[in-house]
């Protein structure tokens, strides 16, 4: 077993752990972020790229034909 020292936690001790926790959770937020980032530029170009294909295909179904004759 490991022998354990019982000694007073002192102000110092304190804030250097909140320190280290805090350094951890920037760490996940900024991930988080980079996350975020890329989900929305994908989501953006799949929009971008359906309302394309949308507006093609529909312009295709509506497409006028003019046949122009002389007399």
């Amino acid at each position: 077993m490991a022998a354990t020292t019982r000694s007073k936690i002192s102000r110092d001790d304190i804030e250097a752990k909140f320190r280290e926790l805090q350094g951890e959770a920037q760490v996940i937020e900024d991930d988080a972020k980079n996350y975020a980032v890329t989900v929305a530029a994908v989501v953006v170009v799949a929009i971008v790229v359906g309302a394309f294909l949308l507006g093609r295909r529909k312009g295709r179904h509506l497409r006028t034909i003019v046949e122009v004759r002389r007399v």
